[in-house]
């Protein structure tokens, strides 16, 4: 017998509503602490605090778009309207998939009340890899890490062996 799956309320509460707290206080303190377009090193050549705007989606694509923040926010209410709706179906039923959707919920929220209240998103997180593709590596958020996460989680999920039930046919 497999163990039932923490609740979507119970997931909201304990996931989602503190990621997404930690994203908006991480934030406001980005902009009160660092100048924009500047950093700070905290591991000098791999990891740098900055202040960048995101006008755009995932680095930076559709950025020169004028509209792109009113689209990537039509957007962000379709993906909500959208996992609300699969989980009021019960569609996620494991406890990864579920884990993976109060991630997704806060990483959607957390940017979109950037483009709300900004118009484009915070970026502050900045690593250098030091190779080819990722010299530096875009920088990113909170909410961009919870839903990268979600995704890893989902496909993750997508390779697991679905239970099979017995019809009695034969």
């Amino acid at each position: 017998m497999t163990p039932r799956p923490i609740s979507y309320a119970r997931l909201l509460a304990v996931v989602t509503l503190p990621f997404y707290l930690l994203d908006q206080v991480s934030k406001i303190a980005v902009f009160r602490r660092i100048p924009f377009e500047d950093g700070y090193p905290v591991v000098p050549g791999f990891f740098d605090l900055v202040h960048w705007h995101n006008y755009g989606a995932a680095f930076s694509l559709f950025s020169r778009s004028g509209t792109s923040n009113v689209f990537f926010m039509g957007l962000s209410a379709v993906a909500l309207a959208i996992l609300a709706v699969l989980a009021a179906r019960d569609v996620f039923r494991t406890w990864p998939a579920r884990l993976a959707w109060a991630l997704l919920l806060a990483g959607i929220l957390g940017n979109l009340t950037d483009r709300v209240w900004h118009g484009y998103v915070v970026d502050f997180l900045l690593f250098d890899l030091h190779l080819p593709f990722a010299h530096p590596w875009p920088a990113f958020n909170v909410a961009d890490s919870c839903i990268c996460v979600a995704a890893g989680l989902f496909v993750l999920e997508s390779f697991r062996e679905t239970p099979r039930t017995d019809t009695g046919a034969q």
